[in-house]
Formats: C-alpha cells, sequence, structure tokens
C-alpha cells in the first residue's frame, strides 16, 4: 500500500520559523514531482511550491525567499523549511507526490501562525 504522510506542523509567532517533512511509502516507483500546497477555509488549494526528481524547484510569489522546498530521493521525502512566518500563512498544509500510477496526497497538517 502506498501512503504520503506529512509531520512537522504546529503553532508558532509570527516571524518563526516551521520545518515540514512528507516521506511516500510503499510500493511506489518513478516518483516524479513532489511538493507542497495548502488550502485554508472557503479558497481554493494553492502551491506554495514543488521540486522535481533533478532537484528544479518552484515556488509561489508570496513565499519566494523565506521557504525552501528540498528532497532527498533515497528517502523519498521532501520538506519544505517555513522561515520569516506571516500570519497569512496559516493553512493546512498538504503533500503532493506525483509517481508512476498517478498523483498522491498526504493527509494535511496545520500550520498556525499568531501575531
Amino acid at each position: 500500500q502506498v501512503q504520503v504522510v506529512e509531520s512537522g506542523g504546529g503553532l508558532v509567532q509570527a516571524g518563526g520559523s516551521l520545518r515540514l517533512s512528507c516521506a511516500a511509502s510503499g510500493s511506489m516507483f518513478s516518483i516524479n514531482v513532489m511538493g507542497w500546497y495548502r488550502q485554508t477555509p472557503g479558497k481554493e488549494r494553492e502551491l506554495v511550491a514543488a521540486i522535481s526528481s533533478g532537484g528544479s524547484a518552484n515556488y509561489a510569489d508570496s513565499v519566494k525567499g523565506r521557504f525552501t522546498i528540498s528532497r532527498d530521493n533515497a528517502k523519498n521525502t521532501v520538506y519544505l523549511q517555513m522561515n520569516s512566518l506571516k500570519p497569512e500563512d496559516t493553512a493546512v498544509y498538504y503533500c503532493l507526490v506525483q509517481w508512476g500510477r498517478g498523483t498522491l496526497w498526504g493527509q494535511g497538517t496545520q500550520v498556525t501562525v499568531s501575531s
């Protein structure tokens, strides 16, 4: 059984940092893009950052210079280092994994930034 499990969310004050992790497990093959999306109530899920298997990354304009995405291909794990957090970063963060048989989403992890 394949699955994607996120960890690392929580409550932090504005200006603080958090690191999210997402591990893909099971009989996965040909993992290509891994990424992070976020969603707040009443809004559509939006891309935060994504990274290819070769290491090419792209970011939402709102997080450029503050967030860094990275991955460990040997562990099928993707990370999101979030610095200088703002209250508007508050959301449920979802991990996405594109692999040989489609796309998997994690269950989501809550990030709350207090002002």
